[in-house]
């Protein structure tokens, strides 16, 4: 059975690059343009892992999604994803000069790992290989 992942970003045609690499290596993709479809995809599809944006329908969306995820509420919809890795990928650091490295900013960027747009096709395999094999 293969991996799946969920990518939530609203560049569609950074999407369908990233659909397009994960899926020629056998991972199954399922995509939303933006959090809340992303909230309902993660649901419904139960990724082993999420690619998430940051600036979509605001500037810090995929910051907010990314806390939602891992809120440690019992109360939570998504307590049973908590400890899903999620990799941040997005031009935040160039165009909104936001500098994050989730090794010293675990606490404010609760993410796996944080790479900057654009990733080459064989990086973003290889970060996704690490992630979850």
């Amino acid at each position: 059975m293969s991996k799946k992942v969920l990518i939530i970003d609203d560049d569609v045609d950074v999407v369908e690059a990233m659909k397009i690499a994960l899926e020629s290596v056998g991972y199954e993709i399922e995509s939303a343009g933006d959090s809340d479809d992303g909230f309902v995809k993660l649901l419904e599809f139960k990724p082993d892992l999420v690619i998430l944006d940051v600036m979509m329908t605001t500037i810090t969306e995929g910051f907010n999604a990314a806390w939602e995820i891992r809120s440690t509420d019992e109360n939570s919809r998504f307590k049973d994803f908590r400890d899903i890795p999620i990799l941040m990928i997005s031009a935040v650091s160039s165009e909104q000069k936001m500098f994050f490295d989730p090794k010293k900013d675990e606490d404010f960027l609760p993410v796996n790992d944080f790479v900057e747009k654009p990733i080459a096709p064989r990086a973003l395999i290889e970060k996704v290989q690490g992630l979850i094999g």
